[in-house]
């Protein structure tokens, strides 16, 4: 086998959710959102490298945060693009190299705006990946005719919502989702070339390779911080994390 990579994405805005600028580095439990989600790749056994792609002018801020709160992580940093399938294509150009020497086998993308991923949820998806092609954790939403309806009943971001192959039921997709890497690449390079921009890693993957992608359980706690509700309870979470369990922010 090759290496694993785990990419955060942090190039976003805080729009929805009401922050004055890049939400990733909202404060939680003690340390940024951004930490946290960059904390569990980083000491995963099961992942070898970890990057941060950052959002373009932010490179000083991400570095001096992760100084500060991550300061034994091993984190490479990549600048992000104008979306989110313009960063991906920005951390895949600079995983190129190592991808097709066969270096990097699997890439795990995931959001830092979903600072409660569990290690378990890294392990699963980059052992599927390796295994069938791709994996991502989803949670059904049942008895929810449509986007507007899972909208507005249960305040889930549209963008992560799909449809399952049943009866019209929609699946809540969440990150990390893991793919092999040459087909990853390869996916990329080719909707650069036809100007195809995809919702989310897996919706490219699928619209240019055969790779099989599975899906395993995603966790409810395993939220997306899209608004100001979010941002509360993910806070509550991981206050709560902290004081069962030995990771502790930096004083």
């Amino acid at each position: 086998m090759g290496m694993a990579v785990a990419v955060v994405l942090a190039a976003g805005l805080g729009t929805r959710v009401g922050a004055d600028g890049n939400k990733a580095y909202l404060p939680l439990a003690g340390r940024s959102m951004l930490a946290w989600s960059l904390l569990t790749p980083a000491e995963h056994p099961d992942i070898d490298r970890t990057i941060l792609v950052f959002r373009r002018g932010e490179r000083d801020l991400a570095a001096a945060t992760l100084r500060r709160e991550l300061p034994h992580a091993v984190v490479e940093l990549v600048e992000g693009g104008d979306t989110r399938h313009a960063s991906e294509f920005n951390v895949l150009g600079h995983l190129a190299p190592d991808i097709e020497a066969g270096t990097v086998d699997v890439i795990a993308i995931h959001d830092a705006a979903r600072p409660l991923a569990e290690p378990e949820m890294y392990r699963n998806a980059v052992a599927l990946a390796r295994e069938h092609g791709g994996a991502l954790p989803g949670l059904p939403l049942r008895h929810v005719a449509g986007v507007a309806e899972a909208t507005l009943v249960a305040g889930v971001a549209p963008e992560t919502l799909r449809p399952t192959v049943g009866q019209g039921e929609l699946m809540r997709v969440q990150t990390p989702q893991a793919f092999r890497a040459p087909e990853l690449w390869r996916a990329y390079r080719c909707a650069e070339r036809d100007g195809f921009t995809g919702t989310d890693t897996s919706s490219c993957v699928e619209h240019y390779t055969d790779l099989e992608v599975r899906t395993f359980p995603g966790s409810a706690t395993n939220l997306k911080v899209t608004y100001l509700r979010d941002v509360a309870v993910a806070d509550l979470l991981l206050n709560a994390r902290v004081g069962s369990g030995p990771t502790a922010a930096p004083r």
